[in-house]
């Protein structure tokens, strides 16, 4: 089984995943963008039972374009997000694919706000990838 650790920037914060992502996603709407400070954001969830937090988090919740509660994770010491929930999706964990720091990570299979918020410069080149917005 593969286990990946991601974490923040100064490795005080961690998650310990275990197994596959159930999902690999990139997103392109505003808070994403604000929150990464990029053009999108890159992201995995893996089911809750799969992931174990190491380390001290603040939080920050926010309440998502499609209404569901967003809660982030994240470094009171560097800042970095390291994980995250959405209270409509129920047992999973959603990770910054970033905070991995492991360029052999699965491709994304899934862009939301593709037509709709995505910077027309920014091509996910990747079969299959499904697009909503």
């Amino acid at each position: 089984m593969v286990t990946r650790r991601a974490k923040c920037s100064c490795g005080q914060l961690s998650a310990i995943c275990s197994g596959e992502p159930v999902r690999v996603s990139v997103c392109h709407c505003l808070a994403c963008k604000r929150r990464t400070g990029s053009a999108f954001s890159f992201n995995a969830r893996f089911a809750e039972n799969d992931v174990s937090i190491e380390g001290r988090a603040a939080e920050f919740s926010r309440t998502g374009e499609e209404g569901g509660r967003v809660i982030y994770s994240f470094c009171p010491d560097c800042g970095t997000t390291v994980h995250y929930r959405i209270d409509t999706q129920p047992g999973l964990t959603a990770i910054p694919v970033g905070a991995f720091a492991d360029p052999a990570f699965p491709s994304p299979f899934l862009s939301f706000y593709h037509e709709s918020r995505r910077c027309q410069w920014v091509e996910i080149r990747t079969e299959p990838l499904a697009t909503f917005c």
